[in-house]
């Protein structure tokens, strides 16, 4: 059998680009998942359920929250090393991902970003350490793309705010000891956009685990049900009063899965090349046929333009610059483009292909929902096209 000249992934050498904190990240995680979260990910797909006993390990090795000030008990990485742990921990599986980004940028991100310096000091070292875990309430039964038409109301009362609404697709929620909700107050003629920190068996709170998920099925999606839940006046973020707050959080979420997916994508294209270098059919492996070459070649075509677009992006992070329209490009081209990549990975498998004993299935049914969730492909093309147009095609 011949010997490919490349093996890997970084067609484009991107590898001497990176700084040895941002390869040392990168590795870590790296280690991690292939040490202690790939030995257990099939029976927990199968299951329906997460491994949440690794969530003081995640914490430990400083995953949550990475690119947050160590003065909050964080790792204080730079936002490319931080990419660079969600493309690994994602290269396990989007739940993985999704546990450690919802975390990171949607509980930890908005409350350093918006709360009080006694709420950072309460929650951040905890949330890092994986002591505690959190989830983001914004999406509702009826309202995702357009969160600015949620229901879901907080009162001011004599003792804080009496919250009542219903959120849906919740990642963590079940394990949460602090959810942050946003909710819409009146504060005179005008209609303002707060998030709130409810703790968990706060009365009045509850949750409820989502059941029969065909994706992203080893990750805990939940339900959050407030019922006339009185929080007190300092559960509330006091930077923030607008959409700007969990809008803010999105782009933080979103920069983290557009590294992520290129994880998926890149754990599709490996085995799809090494089950093609092994499969024979016609006295030959596959991989020496022109359409399956064909499908590798756009496979690593389209990992090394999306290294290359998650690179730029976090160093413009970095830097102060980045634009959240340019985190939807990211985004919107490197999620398609990771799901186009699963389906030809498992086309090349054949029947093997929809077995678990590969993890392409896995991804693929993963990357269904990492498609739409955070924001559509049509939505971020929308986006996109606002910016270098002005003109608002939404509705």
């Amino acid at each position: 059998m011949n010997d490919p000249t490349f093996q890997g992934t970084d067609y484009y050498d991107i590898e001497e680009l990176l700084s040895e904190e941002e390869r040392l990240a990168r590795d870590t995680a790296r280690s991690f998942v292939e040490g202690e979260y790939l030995p257990v990910v099939t029976e927990h797909f199968r299951n329906s359920t997460f491994p949440v006993d690794l969530a003081a390990k995640v914490g430990e090795l400083g995953f949550f929250g990475s690119n947050l000030p160590t003065e909050y008990g964080c790792a204080g990485l730079n936002n490319v090393a931080y990419g660079l742990i969600n493309q690994e921990l994602e290269r396990g599986d989007s739940g993985l991902r999704s546990f450690v980004s919802v975390q990171s940028g949607l509980v930890m991100y908005p409350i350093f970003a918006f709360g009080s310096e006694e709420q950072k000091r309460n929650w951040l070292p905890r949330l890092a350490s994986g002591a505690a875990l959190g989830c983001f309430g914004l999406t509702e039964p009826d309202f995702g793309s357009n969160p600015s038409g949620m229901l879901t109301r907080a009162e001011p009362v004599a003792d804080g705010y009496k919250i009542n609404g219903v959120k849906r697709w919740i990642t963590n929620g079940d394990v949460a000891d602090v959810a942050l909700v946003w909710a819409k107050v009146p504060d005179g003629e005008r209609m303002t956009v707060r998030g709130f920190l409810v703790e968990k068996g706060t009365p009045g709170f509850t949750t409820r685990e989502m059941e029969g998920k065909f994706s992203l099925r080893a990750s805990i999606t939940s339900e959050l049900f407030l019922e006339d839940c009185v929080v007190p006046a300092d559960a509330v973020l006091p930077g923030v009063d607008t959409m700007r707050g969990p809008l803010s959080c999105l782009t933080q979420a979103r920069y983290g899965i557009s590294w992520g997916a290129l994880g998926a994508a890149q754990a599709c294209y490996e085995c799809a090349r090494d089950y093609a270098r092994e499969r024979i059919m016609f006295a030959k492996p596959i991989a020496g046929y022109q359409l399956v070459q064909a499908k590798l070649v756009r496979m690593i075509t389209e990992i090394t333009k999306g290294q290359l677009l998650c690179l730029r992006l976090g160093r413009l992070k970095d830097s102060g610059r980045m634009r959240s329209e340019q985190v939807s490009m990211a985004k919107m081209n490197n999620v398609s483009n990771a799901l186009d990549i699963a389906r030809m990975a498992r086309d090349i498998l054949g029947a093997n292909g929809i077995i678990d004993e590969y993890p392409v299935i896995r991804h693929m049914l993963n990357l269904e929902t990492v498609n739409t969730y955070e924001g559509t492909e049509d939505v971020h093309r929308l986006i996109i096209g606002k910016d270098i147009t002005g003109w608002d095609a939404f509705g």
